[in-house]
């Protein structure tokens, strides 16, 4: 898919012309790039381009894949890389569960882990972690539809940290709404790049209400229809991704002679970052 005047479209319906607000930002492969790519299809091989969205598709099968190795059922939510990596502020290790103690409840002999007990590194492993086959598949492939044309739009740079704080601000929004629940997917990050494309098409378009939009109303019908769905994870998520991009693509229309404007804008996105972990915190030491 890309992001067109019209909407969002497959790529053989694109057409060439695309408004400067959305014109593909990855830079062109290097010389010797080129030229070693020539190399290998002169002997039958082919080297693809590298793509920041399936990188994360791998990244995401390959710790499911591990969890399997290490003794994980086939939904994952057991086993030593589970209990390190999900999202929970209190939880205990019981037999080979993790499960969330609520606050000023003590077990004797339990080990106690979580945001709580400073594994701050849990606001995003969460988001590389999922309940079994049919999360990670659904998951990988709404990544793998929406996260190719964001990606083309904003540059790898600008995709990969989009994606990182909107994981971010998607287990705060888990935390927010959701505190005494172990939480993983990536779903909030999924949702960020969703809120980016509905940001590019009006960019594109100059309608609100479009094919992104249409997306994202669909899905938040579905969080709130279906239980054990994380509400929160997902407006956390879409929201820095929509920032995100705001930052990324309007920041350049209007704000082109402050500083270095690429400085500037990767700068602000750093900071919604930033502000998801220090809100992640105080939700934290408030429950203590």
């Amino acid at each position: 898919m890309s992001v067109a005047p019209v909407g969002i479209r497959c790529p053989e319906h694109a057409g060439g012309t695309r408004p400067r607000a959305v014109t593909a930002a990855v830079k062109p492969a290097s010389v010797a790039g080129k030229r070693v790519r020539r190399t290998a299809a002169r002997h039958g091989y082919v080297i693809p381009e590298f793509s920041v969205t399936r990188a994360l598709v791998i990244a995401n099968v390959v710790v499911y894949l591990a969890e399997l190795l290490t003794g994980a059922g086939i939904n994952a939510d057991s086993g030593w890389i589970f209990q390190h990596g999900a999202l929970v502020v209190n939880g205990g290790y019981v037999g080979h569960q993790l499960v969330p103690v609520h606050p000023g409840t003590s077990f004797q002999g339990v080990n106690l882990v979580g945001l709580e007990h400073g594994e701050w590194y849990r606001l995003i492993t969460a988001a590389f972690l999922h309940y079994g086959p049919i999360h990670l598949g659904m998951n990988m492939l709404a990544l793998w539809w929406l996260g190719q044309p964001v990606e083309a739009a904003l540059g790898r740079a600008r995709f990969a940290l989009l994606y990182l704080v909107a994981g971010l601000a998607g287990s705060t929004g888990a935390l927010i709404l959701s505190p005494n629940s172990v939480t993983v997917g990536a779903s909030g990050a999924i949702f960020g790049i969703l809120g980016a494309l509905f940001v590019l098409e009006y960019h594109a378009t100059g309608r609100l209400m479009g094919q992104a939009m249409t997306l994202i109303v669909i899905n938040i019908g579905f969080s709130f229809a279906v239980p054990n769905i994380s509400i929160g994870g997902h407006l956390g998520g879409l929201a820095a991704g929509a920032l995100s991009a705001v930052a990324f693509i309007s920041f350049r229309q209007y704000l082109p002679a402050v500083g270095r404007p690429a400085l500037v804008r990767g700068a602000f996105v750093v900071l919604l970052g930033v502000i998801a972990v220090a809100i992640a915190y105080v939700r934290v030491k408030n429950l203590s």
